[in-house]
């Protein structure tokens, strides 16, 4: 056993720091509930490993200790009150204290930065609006539906403009996801963005980020939704303010010559036809 965890020391050491980022824990740094995630996993994955070498540690002393030698009479030992309480009490101590630490976090990971869920204004034109409530001085919010159907993931934007697969937000920005589903339950994920929220028929689930520099997150579906699950992917796409509302305005004149098609393509419902 002890040339396995000598090995195990090994590969760890000798392993550059870059290959192990995030393969223990969540992945983080693309915005802060999702970093909130990360530090709470660690702090609950820090105790465990503590527990676990303790508890270990002991039981491999007692082999050494008292392993069988010629001649020896093992000792009959009926019970220790004294020991059991303790680590009884101890257990359940650590039970608590991570119970206080995950409900003293749980708000920074559930809520907008501003400590409590921002309520959407009207959404001016643009798109980009001031939240609601008590947000940080400055901050912006930006209210999008996400539905999942069979295999494709579709945003709709306060404007009334529709993207598929590609989410784009504008940094600085508290991005609210109202998640639904138009067919079956999936689940949106995009892993440094935060947790998972399930996609259900029937019901609208909650969840949001900030990005605060241009970037390019990828997830997809964590929710096992039919033959082509593993097709649909999702990608937001973090843009500075001025570009998102260059994207938004391309999108309106996209749609705007696409009805003006439309009109010029139907025909006169008013005339009479000739005989």
């Amino acid at each position: 056993m002890l040339w396995t965890v000598g090995a195990a020391a090994v590969v760890l050491l000798s392993a550059p720091a870059w290959a192990w980022g995030d393969a223990l824990t969540p992945e983080s740094g693309g915005s802060p509930n999702a970093d909130a995630i990360d530090s709470l996993y660690k702090i609950v994955l820090y105790v465990a490993v503590a527990v676990f070498v303790g508890v270990e540690g002991m039981l491999i002393y007692s082999l050494a200790r008292f392993k069988a030698k010629r001649g020896r009479v093992a000792a009959q030992i009926h019970g220790s009150t004294g020991l059991e309480i303790g680590w009884t009490v101890a257990a359940a101590l650590i039970v608590v204290a991570l119970t206080i630490v995950t409900f003293a976090k749980l708000g920074a990971i559930t809520n907008p930065a501003s400590g409590r869920a921002a309520v959407a204004a009207p959404i001016a034109p643009g798109g980009v609006t001031a939240a609601v409530g008590r947000p940080p001085p400055g901050q912006a919010s930006l209210r999008i539906q996400v539905a999942g159907q069979q295999y494709i993931w579709r945003f709709r934007y306060p404007n009334g403009i529709l993207a598929y697969e590609e989410m784009v937000v504008p940094t600085h920005t508290t991005v609210l996801l109202d998640i639904v589903s138009e067919d079956v339950a999936h689940s949106w994920w995009i892993p440094k963005l935060g947790g998972k929220a399930d996609a259900v028929p029937g019901y609208t689930n909650h969840t949001w980020f900030r990005i605060d520099r241009p970037s390019v997150f990828r997830g997809q579906c964590a929710e096992l939704c039919g033959r082509n699950h593993a097709d649909m992917v999702a990608h937001v796409r973090a843009v500075p303010p001025e570009r998102y509302q260059a994207w938004l305005s391309a999108k309106q004149r996209e749609i705007a010559q696409a009805r003006s098609l439309a009109r010029k393509a139907r025909p006169d419902q008013t005339s009479t036809p000739s005989r």
